[in-house]
């Protein structure tokens, strides 16, 4: 035996049922909406993110002597995010100078792999206002486990990051 509900509720009930699948996709279809909206429309949002790597020191120019407001060097911040560019980014905050990469592992070797945290402290272009970070692992008895990196690997990686930053200088026409 089926038991059905009186015509009212069963129109009531259906729909309410035709009602939730829509108001569900509402928020969906809003953030679809957004996405195909003009990059320069005000309401834009989250479904727009702005690039600061591509809108502050990416110029024709090599970009200026800081990006925004930040206590950045923008040569600087742009010689190392090439220089650091062979390994994949976990993060990169140009306000904060603070770029982080994701573990990489040299094609060359498959029991090793590196990790860089690169810090632009200045908005000077000097040689004390990069630090760079290298963290090396091994792979052994099946674990990674943390070892040593190479002396002058933190010193090399330095020197590239303030060659570049010095080329993309002169590049611009800065002193």
């Amino acid at each position: 035996m089926t038991v059905r509900p009186p015509s009212a509720i069963r129109r009531s009930l259906s729909s309410r049922a035709r009602l939730l699948p829509a108001l569900a996709l509402s928020p969906m279809l809003a953030v679809l909406a957004a996405c195909g909206s003009s990059p320069h429309s005000a309401d834009a949002g989250l479904a727009m993110p702005k690039n600061h790597l591509l809108s502050e020191d990416r110029s024709a120019s090599g970009g200026d002597d800081q990006i925004g407001n930040s206590g950045v060097n923008a040569y600087l911040w742009r010689g190392a995010i090439d220089t650091l560019s062979f390994m994949p980014f976990a993060s990169a905050d140009a306000v904060g100078g603070v770029i982080l990469t994701d573990w990489y592992t040299p094609p060359a070797t498959k029991n090793e792999r590196f990790k860089i945290t690169a810090y632009v402290l200045s908005r000077n272009l000097r040689s004390d206002a990069i630090r760079v970070s290298v963290f090396r692992q091994a792979f052994t008895d099946g674990q990674w486990t943390d070892t040593p990196v190479a002396p002058n690997t933190v010193s090399d990686i330095t020197s590239r990051i303030l060659t570049r930053a010095r080329q993309l200088r002169a590049d611009s026409g800065g002193h």
